[in-house]
């Protein structure tokens, strides 16, 4: 794995590559007729309209290059060759917690796709990191500033 590889499930990389036409399209040119019509109100170099604009267009192109360079050294992840009994990016784990007996699932991704409230976590999140390389009926001990989370592992699913 290369340090600037990106690893994204294809859905992910739709979302980003929906994100970035959106930024490209509709967003520059709002900002664009912002801009436009903030010279239209005469002096440029006291015109907070203007400044705001300005602002926001450096923003816009600032994040349309972080998506661009994501997008070049994306690796979709291919369900076909990762093992399917192992938690790996990708996979889906079904879990135990040993503690209170709740049962938990995560998806494990990338930074990019984490999504807490989908269930999405980051496989360089502690949890994540602490899951990965284990297998269906293992235990998983994983320390977190709160303390030690035990899980047992219950399904794993891509």
């Amino acid at each position: 794995m290369k340090s600037r590889d990106v690893y994204l499930t294809r859905g992910g990389y739709e979302k980003i590559s929906e994100e970035l036409e959106r930024l490209k399209t509709v967003v520059r040119r709002k900002i664009s007729a912002e801009i436009k019509k903030a010279r239209e109100h005469g002096d440029i170099g006291e015109n907070a309209e203007y400044d705001s604009a300005k602002d926001a267009q450096a923003a816009n192109e600032r994040r349309i290059a972080e998506l661009e360079g994501k997008l070049q050294h994306v690796r979709i992840i291919d369900n076909e060759n990762i093992a399917k009994d192992e938690a790996l990016i990708g996979a889906t784990v079904q879990l135990k917690d040993l503690n209170s007996g709740e049962e938990i699932k995560y998806m494990l991704v990338s930074e990019e796709e984490a999504d807490y409230d989908q269930g999405k976590i980051s496989v360089t999140s502690p949890v994540g990191k602490g899951l990965l390389g284990h297998k269906k009926d293992e235990a998983v001990e994983i320390n977190i500033p709160a303390g030690v989370l035990r899980y047992k592992i219950l399904e794993i699913s891509r």
